[in-house]
């Protein structure tokens, strides 16, 4: 049974979905803001779509279903700077942005409604996603810039470490967490626990793409951008999950799809 209503995160339109399709086994709460930068700008609105639309979905659920589990999409901005190691879930929680303090916060929502009133939750703290569809963030803007044949000035200084997980990837994690999930409150990462630089996804997307470009950095970091968001992924190979699509793969198929979708 498929359906869709193309609105706010409220009574009414939870409601009709409910009565088209009765209780609904899970849940999979993405909704919220997406952008560090914009959440820094306009802070009330992040708030607004991250940390509201989090308690009225779960004042919602308290009264219509709850016995649903909620998976709820949390960020790795959580845990914020000061790290140089593989971050586990049980990590000092110090966000870094306005971006990361509303996620926390829906995070905290999420647990006292689980204590409260036992709703079952499971939260997903993804680290740095990519792959097909996604038209923005730094694969997009690399693709984009070599597209038009922009110089690749860029951000940062490139030695920054992040933990790359593909789109599939992250999906199947979603429906595996669901199904293998027991426990009325949990909280995992979602990653595949290897730190790569900046400056080599970079590369790699240059010389997928054919091009011989140089590839500079500013030197300049982004305000909220943490050097290092790397998971610990113990947690999620203990619950029997790995990652299917390795970096190099996925970064392939991405490049392959934005070249459709921009044909001349």
């Amino acid at each position: 049974v498929q359906g869709w209503i193309n609105g706010e995160i409220e009574h009414a339109n939870l409601q009709q979905l409910l009565e088209q399709h009765g209780s609904p086994d899970v849940i999979y709460h993405l909704a919220g803001g997406s952008s560090v930068g914009l959440s820094i700008e306009q802070p009330l609105e992040d708030f607004y779509r991250t940390v509201d639309a989090t308690a009225r979905l779960l004042e919602w659920m308290r009264h219509a279903c709850p016995q649903t589990r909620l998976v709820y999409i949390s960020s790795a901005a959580v845990y914020g700077d000061g790290h140089e190691h593989p971050i586990s879930e049980s990590a000092p929680l110090r966000p870094y942005s306005p971006y990361g303090y509303h996620k926390l916060m829906a995070e905290e929502l999420c647990e006292s409604y689980v204590k409260w009133y036992g709703l079952p939750v499971t939260v997903v703290r993804f680290f740095s996603l990519f792959g097909p569809g996604l038209s923005k963030q730094l694969v997009w803007d690399v693709c984009v810039r070599l597209k038009k044949g922009l110089p690749l000035r860029l951000g940062g200084s490139g030695d920054e470490r992040r933990d790359w997980l593909y789109i599939d990837d992250a999906v199947r994690l979603l429906i595996h967490l669901w199904c293998s999930t027991g426990a009325c409150h949990a909280i995992y990462n979602g990653g595949t626990g290897k730190a790569m630089r900046v400056a080599d996804v970079v590369k790699t997307i240059v010389r997928l793409w054919g091009a011989h470009v140089d590839v500079c950095f500013s030197g300049i970091s982004r305000p909220g951008d943490p050097p290092y968001l790397v998971a610990d992924v113990s947690r999620i190979r203990e619950v029997g999950f790995r990652p299917e699509v390795g970096l190099e793969e996925g970064l392939a198929r991405t490049v392959s799809w934005f070249r459709e979708q921009h044909e001349d």
